[in-house]
């Protein structure tokens, strides 16, 4: 074996990537870049989308919080939300998402925003916007309903309508840059997080699969823990697998899946809000599978040193043997 750095690229969003990058950015032999949705339509991003008509900052902002170098000082400053009061607009908002909204503001750029954040927090990798262009998260239910709206569709699923579609509305295009580093990245990985409002948006924008083609080593995708409400109650990791080949153009080499289970009160928490352990389900033909115990605690967070080793024995074996 001939150790050499692997550029990694870390697709997603939510709070499952900052898990992913967090981990990652410890091992000397991996330098994990994230490619992040920004298509999101809730909380304090979605309001700032609207309020200032930037593009929507906390998916940037978690994962580059999670390559900084101090991250637990970076997080306690720019997680903390502003007090609200009367007359002020932005109270309530995290100061980090303020803070990158106005440099987005007043450079102009959502690129060069983010540059400027990574110096200031000293990001041990790049992160990335998937697309500048504005559009929304659409959805079409079992039943033929539509929805739109990333909120909306996390909505449906506490209905308990299965999606059977997604797509963006306007349709966007992948960011050149975004698509000149992928050609860079050694290897794929795909999640963890919210899979229809987090996941599949990242991999939705036009351009996509030809970039993603270029890449040389495996796709792999770390499956959720756990279900996400009433309408995903019979999805499976082998369905997660099977909408990522399809949205991506090219087979996911490997799933990376969770056995471990936490306290039964955690357990009971999450059944209340209908969230179920992820069940496997039948892989396609193909697709190698990675499994072990990732969930160490009561809440449903994949544990970072765990899921890290797990990935790096993956790359290692594809990429350096």
């Amino acid at each position: 074996m001939r150790l050499r750095e692997l550029q990694i690229g870390c697709f997603g969003g939510g709070t499952g990537l900052p898990s992913l990058l967090g981990g990652l950015k410890r091992n000397p032999w991996l330098r994990a870049h994230a490619v992040v949705t920004t298509f999101d339509s809730g909380g304090s991003s979605g309001q700032l989308r609207d309020e200032l008509g930037v593009l929507p900052p906390g998916d940037v902002l978690r994962c580059a919080l999670a390559l900084a170098r101090n991250e637990g000082e970076a997080r306690r400053v720019l997680l903390a939300r502003l007090p609200t009061l009367e007359h002020q607009r932005l109270g309530g908002h995290t100061g980090g998402n303020l803070l990158l909204s106005m440099m987005e503001r007043y450079s102009g750029d959502f690129l060069a925003a983010i540059g400027g954040l990574r110096a200031l927090l000293g990001c041990q990798g790049a992160v990335w916007p998937i697309s500048v262009e504005r559009a929304t998260l659409c959805a079409e239910y079992a039943d033929g309903a539509v929805t739109r709206g990333e909120v909306e569709v996390d909505q449906g699923h506490d209905r308990g309508h299965e999606v059977r579609r997604v797509w963006l509305e306007p349709p966007a295009r992948i960011h050149t840059a975004v698509r000149d580093a992928i050609a860079r990245f050694d290897a794929v990985i795909i999640g963890p997080g919210s899979f229809f409002t987090s996941l599949m948006p990242t991999l939705l924008v036009d351009g996509l699969q030809e970039a993603i083609a270029q890449v040389p080593g495996p796709i792999v995708l770390v499956a959720n823990l756990l279900t996400e409400g009433r309408g995903m109650g019979r999805f499976t990791a082998a369905d997660a697998a099977r909408w990522v080949c399809s949205a991506i153009g090219r087979r996911v080499d490997v799933v990376v899946f969770n056995t471990g289970r936490p306290a039964a009160a955690a357990l009971a928490r999450y059944e209340l809000e209908h969230k179920m352990p992820l069940a496997l389900g039948h892989l396609p033909e193909g697709v190698d599978l990675v499994e072990g115990d990732f969930w160490e605690s009561d809440i449903a967070r994949h544990d970072r040193r765990r899921l890290s080793y797990a990935v790096w024995s993956v790359l290692s074996r594809r990429l350096l043997t």
